[in-house]
């Protein structure tokens, strides 16, 4: 009959994972190198986005086909990997129970909240994040930059979907019903027109200069807003997606005109399509995947 663990007998325990903690912190751990070597070929795989066969997989993780075999034997029978029609090897069901798990405990707004921290010291801009909400894009956090900019953006205003980058790139992966519905009311938001009849707002929905506007914001997945609807402060706006290829996040860095490159090359552009690449992976998206 196994004998029952006293209280002393469990501090020794926790006394002993301590102490073997704290001595793994001073020096690398060692793993297990046949496992190294199955993470590679994960690794690989899911940078490539595609189901790819047993030469192009050892290919793109830089090993013999004949060294990456027996590893995909094994991840075939855990379930980690799987085959198509075509023999070649994709997720299997465990790595899609394992993605589901990490995506239900994600919270886009926390995770990008590092993020917007690092932008907001390597431009030294302000860096705002906005999500979709019932009334419109909505601004829910706001980082300062070392130099506060003086404007009334704060958490909670919504913004227009026609005169401010956050808005547009919000606008520019809508289906073309759910739009309309939101520029008929975009005189509520921020820089949104006055209500008229007909209100420039709707008239948006069919002037080409818009629709193109749009277009070229889905083809550079940038926007910029150069002294509008602010005068004196520009805003450069990415989009960030989730694993169904909607949009859930947007990123704006905005700065004084006269001291921000807002050029798509320039290196806050770059840096800010960089994060919004790195959360858009995070939360599961996949370019040139069909939407779920």
């Amino acid at each position: 009959m196994p004998r029952a663990r006293t209280p002393s007998s469990a501090t020794d325990d926790a006394r002993a994972e301590t102490s073997a903690a704290a001595e793994s912190a001073d020096k690398p751990q060692r793993g297990i190198q046949a496992l190294d070597v199955t993470g590679e070929l994960l690794a690989a795989l899911v940078a490539a986005g595609t189901p790819l066969s047993l030469r192009d997989l050892a290919a793109a993780a830089g090993m013999p086909s004949a060294k990456a075999f027996p590893h995909l034997v094994s991840l075939l029978k855990t379930g980690l990997l799987g085959r198509d029609e075509a023999g070649r090897y994709e997720a299997g069901p465990l790595s899609l129970e394992l993605g589901l798990l990490g995506l239900a405990r994600l919270s886009p707004v926390r995770e990008a909240d590092a993020e917007l921290v690092d932008l907001a010291a390597s431009t030294g801009m302000s860096v705002a994040l906005a999500v979709p909400g019932p009334l419109g894009p909505t601004v829910v956090r706001l980082e300062e930059s070392p130099r506060p900019l003086h404007v009334s953006l704060r958490p909670g205003t919504v913004m227009s979907i026609v005169n401010t980058a956050i808005g547009r790139v919000f606008a520019a992966w809508l289906d073309d019903d759910v739009r309309a519905e939101l520029l008929a009311q975009d005189g509520l938001r921020l820089a949104g027109a006055p209500a008229q009849s007909p209100s420039p707002s709707q008239q948006a929905a069919q002037d080409p200069r818009y629709i193109e506007r749009l277009a070229s914001i889905r083809a550079q997945r940038l926007d910029t807003a150069l002294g509008n609807p602010i005068p004196g402060i520009s805003t450069v706006a990415a989009p960030v997606f989730d694993h169904t290829g909607s949009v859930c996040l947007v990123l704006a860095l905005m700065g004084p005109s006269g001291n921000f490159d807002t050029a798509s090359e320039g290196d806050s552009a770059q840096r800010l399509a960089a994060a919004a690449e790195r959360l858009s992976r995070r939360f599961g998206y996949v370019a040139g995947a069909a939407p779920l």
